[in-house]
Order: structure tokens, then C-alpha cells, then sequence
């Protein structure tokens, strides 16, 4: 088997990283080229401020977006910490020029990827662009009036930002429980420079699911117990998660599979940086 078989055959540990323009289907063909060009410029400015060697990056176009696999000899608490924040600070001013602000989605997730002379593949890739384009980050992005959203898997949360770092907020998270047609992954949603944000809930859960407290109690009395809907059709309430101070919800969207994509690189983890208020 020659050298590039065998790097096609053998999958490498690297942080996958999606990131996908908000309505891009809204540029026309003289605004498209424009936008893309600005989407290069907030990431590469982005990675040579956070000091990653271009050569530890693959990136590919997506039209409206860009799809990157960073290598894991890279921290990756360096780039949901310092990277994170420079792009989220290139895109501030981009936008400070613009009628119609841009808006970007961001997924991560770390698991094995396939190189190939066409591109990357792997259940990896699959959720991390599964992560940005979903229904939670759509809303969010437009509800929250924010320049940027990032979603990460439940297993990049639990190994790296959960322990916190610099410039990573465990605190500005919120969870999200996704439903999939194959089942049902969790996901972490961040709006870097706020508090974690409020995730509205969606369709009640399914019975057997882990009920889930609404956002705000009823406006009038609960009807009589003969009216009352049945526990299929609404969530009950329960304990909240203690890792996240926000309630908790279960939503519906149309996902890609995956299970046992677990980070196995060492990961660096600098101080805790002191959370903010508000």
C-alpha cells in the first residue's frame, strides 16, 4: 500500500471545524464574492493572531461557508479560547462597514478524519457541519441579533471546555438536546461575549425522554384534571443539569448519526479565566 492509501485508510485525531454564512442565499451574484471574501479574512486573520501554522489547517470552500480540520498537534483549547475571540472581534469590524451585517455559524467537534486529494470525510465532519447548520443555531443567530454562534458536540464540551481556560467560559454555554432521525446527540451553544444564552424550547419530547423545564410558568390556571394534556404531550419538570445555569430543552431537527467520536489528544488547559457577570 502506497503513503497515500494509507493516509486515506487511517483516520487522524483532528478538531473539525464548519462554519456556514447566515441566509447566504439572500446575496446576489455581485454581494456573493464579496461576502465569501470577508468570511477568509475574519478566519485567516483569525489563525495567524492565534499563532496556528497555516500548514496545521485544511480548509475547504463550501460556497457559502468553509470547512477546516486543525491538526491535533494543535491545543484545541486554543482555538475555542484565543482563535474564538479573534474571530469573533474580525467580524465586529467587518460588519461595522456593512447595511446588512454578516453572520456566521461555527460547529465543532473532535473525532477521526479521512484526508483524501478531494477533501476530508468521516462521521466527524458529518456532525460538525451538522452542528452549525442546525435549526438552534439558525434561531439563535437571528433572535439573539449576534455576529456569531458557536455549537459544540457534548464530547468536546465535557474534554475540553468544561474545564475552562483562557478565554473559555464553561458558564456561557447553554445545552441543547437534538433530536435525530437515527436518535439524539446534546449540543453547547455560546455567543461569544454574552452570558450563556436562553434556548426557547421547542416540540415537547418524546415519552421516555428527560423532561425539561419550561421558560416560563403558565399565564392562567392549569385546567381540570380531566382536560389536563397527558405526560406525552407536554415535558414535566426536573432537576436542571448542573452543568449549565440554563434551562435545558429538547428540539427537533434533521441530523446526521453519531456516537463514539471521543477526543483522545492531550489537550492543554491554561488558567481560569474569572466569569462575568450579566
Amino acid at each position: 500500500m502506497d503513503h497515500d492509501a494509507m493516509d486515506v485508510a487511517e483516520a487522524r485525531y483532528e478538531l473539525v471545524i464548519s462554519v456556514d454564512a447566515r441566509r447566504s442565499g439572500e446575496y446576489d451574484d455581485v454581494d456573493k464574492p464579496r461576502m465569501r471574501a470577508r468570511i477568509y479574512r475574519v478566519l485567516e486573520a483569525a489563525f495567524t493572531h492565534a499563532k496556528v501554522a497555516r500548514d496545521a489547517v485544511h480548509m475547504e470552500d463550501r460556497g457559502d461557508g468553509v470547512l477546516l480540520a486543525v491538526a491535533g498537534r494543535i491545543a484545541v483549547s486554543r482555538l475555542l479560547g484565543l482563535w474564538l475571540v479573534e474571530v469573533h472581534e474580525n467580524l465586529r469590524d467587518e460588519n461595522r462597514a456593512l447595511r446588512v451585517p454578516l453572520g456566521l455559524r461555527v460547529g465543532m467537534h473532535v473525532g477521526p478524519v479521512r484526508h483524501d486529494d478531494r477533501g476530508i470525510s468521516g462521521r466527524a465532519v458529518d456532525l460538525a457541519c451538522r452542528l452549525a447548520d442546525s435549526p438552534v443555531a439558525r434561531r439563535l443567530l437571528d433572535a439573539e441579533r449576534a455576529d456569531l454562534v458557536l455549537v459544540v458536540s457534548d464530547a468536546l464540551y465535557e474534554d475540553v471546555v468544561s474545564s475552562g481556560g483562557k478565554f473559555i467560559e464553561p458558564a456561557h454555554y447553554a445545552l441543547a438536546r437534538l433530536k435525530i432521525k437515527e436518535g439524539e446527540v446534546n449540543a453547547w451553544f455560546h455567543l461569544p461575549g454574552r452570558p450563556a444564552p436562553v434556548i426557547s424550547a421547542g416540540d415537547p419530547p418524546p415519552a421516555g425522554d428527560r423532561p425539561l423545564a419550561p421558560d416560563t410558568p403558565p399565564a392562567t390556571d392549569p385546567p381540570p384534571a380531566s382536560d389536563a394534556p397527558s405526560a406525552s404531550d407536554t415535558p414535566s419538570v426536573a432537576d436542571p443539569d448542573p452543568r449549565t445555569p440554563g434551562a435545558h430543552y429538547t428540539v427537533h431537527g434533521d441530523m446526521s448519526q453519531h456516537s463514539d467520536n471521543v477526543y483522545q489528544q492531550p489537550v492543554h488547559i491554561g488558567r481560569i479565566t474569572e466569569q462575568r457577570k450579566g
